[in-house]
């Protein structure tokens, strides 16, 4: 199972302003762990919403509205995401345990995060390496059928 840790943003965050460094060391001892535990896929930091962009599509049934774009700061009460870990265990309570053990940034007095079980696309092939691997090997045998 797929899980997905999402650090929400902070006053701090949507600063720019970054933890400290006893902190940023906590961090990477704890992406170390779960990378020695064969559980990380992966872990990203956003920049402030100060330099995203939100694109809303409105549903009006009856006429053919375009994309409503909007440049950030979004404000912060919309749930802004500071952060991502994307973790593969073998049950919800190991992603809840892996959760429990994100350090918490002292120089940002705490942050919240959201833990949320990503869709099982197992037949959705998404790696351009596999994509590129599959084509070769499909190559190879349809030489070999015609040979």
């Amino acid at each position: 199972m797929r899980f997905m840790l999402m650090v929400k943003g902070t006053g701090y965050s949507e600063a720019g302003i970054k933890p400290g460094l006893e902190d940023t060391a906590a961090l990477e001892a704890y992406r170390h762990s779960l990378l020695r535990a064969g559980v990380l896929v992966a872990a990203e930091e956003l920049q402030p919403s100060s330099r995203g962009i939100r694109i809303s599509h409105l549903a009006d049934l009856e006429h053919a509205s375009p994309a409503l774009i909007e440049r950030g700061p979004f404000p912060l009460e919309q749930g802004l995401v500071a952060g991502y870990t994307l973790i593969e265990v073998e049950t919800e309570d190991e992603a809840v345990d892996w959760a429990l053990q994100m350090p918490v940034p002292k120089s940002w007095n705490g942050f919240e995060l959201e833990l949320r079980r990503l869709e099982d696309n197992s037949g959705i092939v998404k790696d351009p390496k596999q994509l590129a691997m599959q084509a070769d090997l499909a190559d190879q045998l349809h030489m070999l059928k015609k040979g």
